[in-house]
């Protein structure tokens, strides 16, 4: 027997009963023949792995045990979307997008946001490569192995008309079926039942073994192509392309030119989605145009050319137990409400954040009250309202404290401020195990292999008390605790290691300092450039920095005069932890190439892609990603894509060479 070609014969005919079975509904074949095609298929791969394939359809069966994932940068970051609840929203959002398109004509993509885990799926050469989480929108975790498991979702795609590299984002989710026969399992077997889909979703993407991953029978919906070579002109193009392709796309889309055929869309939905196999929250609103999406461009958090609405909430109706007190890693105290359980939006919820002493007021909570509580965003739960007629005669109102809960140190508030804190920021218990998560986190200092519980152990066992502390650690003070192995020790200490490596903006930014966050911290390391010239400035010379107001500047005065501060800060450098650092700023050559516009395309002789973005951009130019009739140039090199040379030629863009562009910025 040929093996080679009987194991291509099986991915072929493996493939073609996955296609009918996910894409078109049609059972072509026995459940039994199709195990009996595919476990010969494993045996074969088993028998001579040279012959086997990172995209065979054996991959869907999962089998690989995955003990840590690795943390990977995205190559396009993933944003959340802005928020709408009301009709009035949507009708500004869309005079924005009318004002930032100068009056052009336009018409937006109505999709169903669907309540599951956004995923990332990278392909290279048409083979899916990676698939990651979004974790923190910046760098998200490989969870490939899981991913793989989804069978709906095509392992390979014929590439010759897509770019070499593309990004695939989609929402990896539980189908109800999977979740109730999941929970009947679980009950059969006398454990608690997961609370909701979308956790279990979640928590199964991330299970280390993923033949359990298979088992659950996960799937997604594709909703976006990214790519820094884009063949498409709009979204809808892309999601009939990728339908043809084979890959999952949810057919509840629709082009909308209006905002009144956007609302007649949502109230459509509004009862219809409940009929899905799968939890959604809202609607997401997107412009269909790439390079209408492009103009439009992002604000810090979320792009300008889509927006999501979400449907009204559901409301619960329980009662108030009591109001405990949570104190935060920089000393702000949030009353939280202690209620009878009750079942709301998929969870049984207990607590509900009642945000500070003004809420409280406003509530006017008394002890027994009977509160309306709704999820805000679906997501955290919010006391709205009180039930007065079931107030009981003489109920006492619930007092904001005057003193920490935790440490007993009196509260402040400033004036302006809506929230008191606790000033013990060094000695305060939950404040300093909140500094320590904070210092570890991806954006700070990025220590992997510890967590939370890790903090909370080495908190309780006096190891560690703060940041400093953890460059003091030594494998005996690990050695005989619960759960710490010698390959975990050294992981802990290697990435404690690793960790003086990071950055000066993200070390400022790991100090926890009250009211300095990453980008604020950056705006001053652009500054002052070290920790030393930090210290000495001026309360007058720190309001001087952009974006730097009276708030942050008298806060960062107060950290830098606090002695135990200062004392952490020097253990800090004794330990090597970086505290100088040169940001680049933009050096611009020239402005021969401003107001003009500029896609990429193809291989050059004297740049690599990125290093010719930043000369355009260095003489004033833009670099975009794809090719509308307000492009000024199209830089064209060996072995362009096809598609963008076509498109480019239908809208009389210029075409220049390498040459050509460097004559222009002669």
């Amino acid at each position: 027997m040929d093996v080679r070609k009987r194991m291509d014969e099986l991915i072929a005919l493996i493939n073609t009963y996955n296609q009918a079975y996910y894409q078109e509904h049609k059972s072509l074949i026995s459940d039994h023949a199709f195990d009996l095609l595919l476990n010969e298929l494993i045996q074969l791969e088993a028998e001579n792995p040279l012959f086997a394939l990172p995209d065979s359809p054996t991959q869907r069966v999962g089998g690989s045990i995955t003990k840590t994932f690795q943390s990977v940068t995205h190559q396009f970051p993933m944003l959340s979307l802005g928020n709408t609840y009301n009709e009035k929203d949507l009708r500004d959002f869309d005079e924005r997008v009318q004002k930032g398109l100068e009056g052009e004509p336009y018409e937006y993509i109505c999709e169903l946001k669907f309540d599951g885990v956004a995923l990332s799926f990278w392909f290279e050469n048409g083979i899916l490569q990676k698939g990651v989480t979004r974790g923190d929108g910046t760098r998200g975790d490989d969870i490939t192995n899981n991913v793989k498991t989804i069978r709906s979702l095509p392992l390979k795609i014929n590439s010759k008309n897509l770019p070499q590299s593309f990004e695939l984002r989609g929402e990896g989710y539980m189908p109800l079926s999977s979740f109730e026969s999941l929970n009947e399992e679980k009950s059969a077997k006398g454990e608690p039942p997961l609370a909701n889909p979308r956790n279990a979703a979640s928590g199964t993407f991330k299970m280390q073994d993923s033949a359990e991953v298979a088992r659950r029978k996960m799937e997604c919906f594709i909703y976006s192509f990214l790519s820094n070579d884009n063949p498409f002109q709009t979204h809808s193009e892309s999601l009939e392309y990728f339908k043809e392709a084979g890959f999952p796309i949810s057919q509840t889309w629709k082009k909308c030119s209006t905002i009144d055929e956007i609302l007649s869309y949502i109230d459509f939905w509004a009862d219809r989605r409940n009929e899905l196999p799968l939890n959604t929250d809202g609607i997401v609103i997107k412009i269909n145009d790439f390079s209408q999406q492009e103009r439009l461009g992002f604000t810090a958090k979320s792009p300008r050319w889509a927006i999501a609405f979400k449907y009204p909430s559901e409301i619960a109706h329980t009662s108030l137990e009591s109001i405990s007190y949570q104190v935060g890693r920089t000393g702000n105290v949030t009353p939280v409400a202690n209620l009878k359980p009750v079942y709301l939006a998929g969870t049984m919820v207990k607590r509900a954040s009642v945000h500070n002493a003004n809420e409280m007021d406003r509530l006017d909570l008394h002890e027994g009250d009977w509160v309306f509580v709704e999820k805000g965003g679906e997501i955290i739960p919010k006391i709205t309202g009180v039930d007065l007629q079931k107030r009981k005669d003489g109920a006492l109102k619930f007092q904001f404290p005057q003193n920490c809960p935790d440490c007993g140190s009196e509260l402040i508030r400033l004036e302006g401020e809506a929230n008191h804190y606790c000033p013990n920021d060094t000695k305060c218990p939950p404040q300093q195990k909140g500094k320590l998560e904070h210092f570890i986190q991806r954006k700070a200092l990025n220590i992997e292999n510890i967590g939370s519980e890790t903090i909370e152990l080495f908190y309780s066992l006096g190891l560690v008390r703060n940041p400093a502390d953890l460059y003091d650690l030594k494998a005996e003070n690990l050695v005989g605790l619960e759960g710490f192995q010698q390959k975990s020790i050294q992981n802990i200490l290697s990435s404690i290691e690793k960790s003086k490596q990071i950055p000066f903006r993200q070390v400022l930014f790991g100090l926890g300092i009250r009211h300095v966050g990453a980008t604020i911290a950056e705006k001053l390391v652009q500054v002052f450039h070290s920790l030393e010239k930090l210290k000495e400035a001026s309360f007058e010379q720190l309001v001087e920095v952009p974006e730097i107001g009276e708030r942050i500047a008298q806060s960062l005065i107060d950290y830098f005069g606090n002695e135990d501060n200062i004392k952490l800060l020097e253990r800090l450098q004794e330990a090597k932890l970086q505290f100088e650092e040169e940001i680049k700023e933009i050096v611009y050559e020239s402005k021969a190439l401003e107001g003009k516009s500029f896609v990429i395309s193809g291989v050059f002789k004297n740049f690599e892609r990125d290093d010719l973005k930043s000369k355009i951009i260095s003489n004033g130019g833009k670099v975009l990603s794809s090719i509308s009739s307000k492009l000024d140039f199209l830089v064209a090199g060996e072995n362009m894509g096809p598609a963008k040379l076509e498109k480019a030629q239908s809208l009389n863009i210029k075409i220049i060479n390498e040459d050509e562009f460097l004559s222009l910025i002669s």
